[in-house]
């Protein structure tokens, strides 16, 4: 035999089909089947994967939006109550008003122009501070509360739908924005039989 009858004779031989050729051939056709289960169950698990940074993503998102609103509700409260010891000094002048046109007979003995002036300058405080979100609590008639009111003294009654009703304004009270900054000094009516 020649040099080329013996490589065909080897190309004959690699062209059989034996047992374990036929085995191969099945791995070979299993192996496409393994590859799309594999690649199946990495999808599944890149899935899931992505919904849980979608999901990471829109709790972040929502936790900044709250963080946002508390931010800007803490700041409108600041800026709300941000003038309260200014307001609460001129308490003091409003105070002073008050005593001034409590006494009578001196304030009847002023000048008549001098006294609408002061009443003029009066109302125009009162404005001013109204508009700052100032109320007067004048609490005569209402049920005593200790958020709002100080019981200076307590007044028997006789009639029982007086009792924890406040009798008497002692000193009125002042509300900043729903806040009492200067309680009333209140006599407050208790029942007893």
């Amino acid at each position: 035999m020649g040099k080329n009858d013996q490589k065909d004779d080897v190309i004959y031989e690699n062209d059989k089909k034996t047992a374990s050729d036929d085995v191969v051939m099945e791995e070979e056709a299993e192996a496409p089947e393994m590859l799309v289960k594999k690649l199946k169950e990495k999808i599944k698990m890149l899935e899931k994967e992505k919904q849980e940074y979608m999901n990471g993503w829109q709790r972040e998102r929502a936790d900044l939006i709250n963080y946002k609103k508390r931010v800007e509700s803490e700041k409108l409260e600041v800026i709300k109550y941000s003038n309260e010891n200014l307001i609460s000094e001129l308490i003091s002048v409003l105070d002073s008003f008050e005593m001034a046109f409590a006494n009578k007979e001196a304030w009847e003995k002023a000048d008549k122009n001098w006294r609408v002036g002061v009443e003029y300058i009066h109302s125009q405080f009162l404005k001013i501070l109204d508009e700052n979100g100032l109320k007067i609590m004048n609490p005569l008639g209402e049920k005593f509360d200790p958020r709002f009111h100080v019981a200076e003294a307590h007044v028997e009654t006789k009639d029982e739908k007086q009792d924890g009703i406040i009798v008497s304004v002692k000193k009125k009270g002042y509300m900043l924005n729903g806040r009492a900054i200067v309680p009333s000094q209140v006599s407050v009516g208790e029942f007893k039989k």
